[in-house]
């Protein structure tokens, strides 16, 4: 949402600061942890119908909850057979949705926000949802291209390590015509025990609808 009529009553101020505030850098570190890394839990692969494979690091440091839910769904075979439903060059590509359509999740409940300071940079995967901060549920969409206005506002949950060529290469489309499936998920590792926040931390179940991250 555009916030430009903020500008006007802070323009006289900005006018009479002595110097510009300086700009402080993301607090969370764009490689994983060593503890998280040597993880293979924490290895979450997608391989494709067009052949590719990628591979996405975990981040339960920063979002345990959304990270566990991944490594739930996929354990269960939930994204195998899925669509990348909502592709857009220089955007992301959005998946994770069994209705196809961007209106679909999981049975499970929609998680509470686990926002973060790291930043969405090119390859950071990251939790689709509606209109409330607290209905991500099953939906994913990795960033194809930095798109900075999209930090805080989404839970931000692992970045692609190996195989963003293929990201790269999924058919394009809201939705594509033939879209790209994901054949497989999985982990490199058994489902790991679930963070003690999770039952606390859910959200409401209810309906979730529209999860698509806002337009470029």
């Amino acid at each position: 949402m555009s916030k430009a009529w903020l500008a006007y009553p802070l323009m006289a101020f900005a006018l009479v600061a002595a110097k510009p505030a300086p700009v402080a850098g993301p607090t969370v570190p764009m490689a994983a942890p060593a503890a998280v890394a040597g993880d293979p839990a924490n290895r979450w692969t997608l391989e494709l119908s067009t052949g590719g494979k990628v591979v996405v690091q975990l981040r339960p440091d920063i979002a345990p909850r959304h990270v566990y839910r991944i490594q739930q769904l996929t354990t269960q075979g939930f994204y195998n057979g899925l669509t990348f439903h909502r592709v857009i060059p220089g955007f992301m590509a959005q998946g994770g949705d069994p209705q196809g359509t961007g209106q679909g999740g999981s049975t499970l409940p929609d998680l509470a926000a686990e926002f973060s300071d790291l930043p969405h940079l090119r390859g950071v995967a990251s939790m689709a949802r509606a209109d409330s901060p607290d209905s991500a549920n099953s939906q994913f969409f990795i960033v194809l291209a930095p798109t900075f206005k999209l930090d805080r506002k989404y839970s931000a949950f692992g970045r692609v390590i190996e195989g963003m060529t293929a990201v790269d290469g999924m058919a394009v489309g809201e939705p594509p015509a033939e879209p790209t499936r994901i054949v497989r998920a999985t982990i490199g590792g058994p489902l790991p025990a679930p963070p003690a926040s999770t039952a606390a931390a859910q959200a409401p179940a209810v309906a979730t609808t529209g999860a698509v991250p806002p337009k470029p």
